[in-house]
């Protein structure tokens, strides 16, 4: 592709241009974006030598005049093959404007200073919920596709048709789940309730906060994903979606062949109970669509209700996103019943859940413990402690590596990271304390670019960015994938585990015998996009931006 070779070129030039001032070479990583005038700010310089300097300038951007200047601090990390990884902190400089670093004659990319700056990454995140959208809803960058969804059901009796189209496609591919679509859908109705100043906004000026017209397209899917009483259709198609080749969904020679999963289970309808019961009282509060909302609060219920009839976990898989537990998911369920409800049965209910769940020290479409131990927070705050544990637990983890990521690598880090700092951000909201401010701040920072590989992992935020995401809907539009969040580095010990055949190894400076990186179409495990991940990177960024 034509603007591959056009980034390889621009990198080579910018790598040249920002050693030419010396003989040493090293590499700067912060946040391309740049920082609120009172946020903790800091860089990260990468060289296998000892530094030279012993200090660091920040200068204008548009004049070159110095505006701030201090001592480089010492650390005794590594990464890979450079040995020496020191930290810069310039938090104490708050002047907004744009600027660089400087370090012995090296400059960094420009950043910006200043109140509003992520609210532009917000925006971005929020488009690419338009670009996975399926059938009839008013798609961007494809056309309507998958109107016959689904053509028969497996797991049931009556193979019959089913009506789910809508929705939005889960990744790079053309499939489609019901738990990471539930798990999205709640993340956008809850990211409103938790500041509806900051989740107002409405792009195409409809009169409709924009997370609430996409969370629109989750519920309606969902809804029609009940197609019994007591079942509901968990997946739509199957492993032969990738074994057709690169397509645009509505040129997809499966669209008439596109089997449903049928299976129920105490995780699906917790977190369906949820999703019904949150947007039961935003459509009634916000909208004033009573019958709607009432429609929503119903289905919760009567789903809600049959909790000591199915299994813990839903027992037909295809080999996706298999769940593990499903304590949390019958809590959150629980504790919105009882907030839409008042019935105290509900609450009894979501603080024994709770209890079960715990702590899961991990973030991800499954692991959202802490949702259910915030809401409940709200009227025992003993269950903050919980969520105290994951970010005690991440402190930890954080403060070993000079670029502070908060949990080990996976399939899916960037959402791992960004889960970290969702969660730190209840605990600030519940507590007032800002003990893990600087986590929080770690975390946005490395998705933006304060990482090994210098690289801002938001399409098309930031000046460095992934530009092959393995997307069929990006790759059949030049590569452009607005607001795209990277699935991100993975452990080799899972790559090994997969034959990728790529042709981007631009980076590979900056892999190590732990943890790759590829900006590559190919790199379905560190270079793919999905709905769920947007949806937590889409709260992380809103927390940051500013009411206008």
């Amino acid at each position: 592709m034509k603007f591959t070779k056009y980034f390889t070129i621009a990198f080579i030039l910018f790598f040249i241009f920002n050693c030419q001032a010396s003989d040493q070479i090293f590499f700067i990583r912060l946040n391309q974006v740049g920082f609120l005038p009172g946020d903790i700010k800091t860089a990260v310089i990468m060289s296998e030598q000892p530094i030279k300097s012993n200090e660091f300038f920040i200068r204008n951007s548009f004049n070159d005049e110095k505006a701030y200047q201090a001592l480089l601090t010492m650390t005794f990390f590594s990464y890979g093959n450079f040995n020496y990884c020191l930290e810069i902190d310039f938090s104490e400089f708050q002047n907004e404007g744009k600027y660089y670093l400087e370090i012995d004659g090296q400059k960094s990319f420009i950043f910006e200073i200043g109140e509003k700056i992520f609210n532009n990454v917000r925006d971005s995140l929020s488009l690419f919920f338009k670009v996975q959208r399926c059938g009839p809803t008013n798609p961007l960058l494809h056309e309507p596709c998958h109107l016959s969804d689904v053509a028969f059901v497996l797991g049931h009796s009556d193979s019959s048709m089913v009506d789910v189209t809508g929705g939005w496609h889960d990744a790079g591919d053309y499939l489609k789940f019901f738990s990471t679509a539930a798990y999205t859908t709640y993340l956008l109705l809850f990211s409103y309730e938790f500041d509806q100043s900051k989740f107002n906004y409405d792009l195409d000026n409809n009169q409709v906060p924009d997370i609430l017209q996409e969370a629109k397209v989750g519920l309606d899917w969902l809804l029609r994903c009940r197609f019994k009483d007591d079942l509901f259709i968990t997946q739509v198609q199957d492993i032969s979606d990738h074994s057709v080749g690169w397509r645009l969904p509505e040129n997809d020679t499966l669209r008439y062949d596109r089997p449903g999963y049928a299976g129920i289970g105490k995780n699906q309808i917790g977190i369906f109970a949820a999703v019904m019961s949150l947007a039961s009282r935003i459509w009634s509060e916000r909208f004033y669509d009573y019958e709607f909302a009432k429609r929503l609060l119903k289905s919760a219920t009567e789903v809600y209700a049959l909790i000591n009839t199915v299994p813990d976990i839903d027992s037909t898989q295809s080999g996706f996103y298999q769940d593990f537990d499903h304590w949390g998911k019958l809590s959150l369920g629980a504790i919105e019943l009882f907030i839409s409800t008042k019935e105290k049965r509900y609450y009894d209910e979501a603080l024994n859940f709770a209890d079960s769940a715990k702590s899961d020290f991990w973030w991800s479409w499954g692991n959202i413990n802490s949702l259910a131990h915030y809401k409940i927070a709200k009227y025992d705050t003993n269950y903050i402690s919980h969520i105290k544990s994951n970010l005690d637990n991440y402190k930890t983890k954080s403060n070993q590596s000079s670029f502070r990521e908060a949990t080990d690598y996976t399939w899916g880090s960037t959402n791992s990271f960004l889960g970290a700092a969702l969660q730190a951000i209840l605990y600030k909201e519940v507590t007032g304390k800002n003990d893990y401010d600087s986590l929080i701040i770690f975390q946005r920072d490395y998705i933006l670019g304060r990482n090994p590989w210098g690289t801002s992992f938001i399409y098309n935020v930031g000046i460095a960015f992934s530009k092959n995401l393995h997307s069929q809907i990006g790759y059949f539009n030049n590569g452009y994938l607005p607001g795209a969040l990277s699935s991100g580095p993975a452990p080799v010990k899972v790559l090994e585990k997969y034959q990728i055949d790529r042709s981007n190894n631009l980076l590979n400076l900056f892999n190590t015998d732990s943890v790759n990186y590829f900006d590559d179409f190919n790199d379905y495990i560190t270079n793919e996009p999905a709905i769920g991940s947007n949806a937590t990177a889409l709260f992380v960024f809103g927390f940051f931006s500013k009411s206008q």
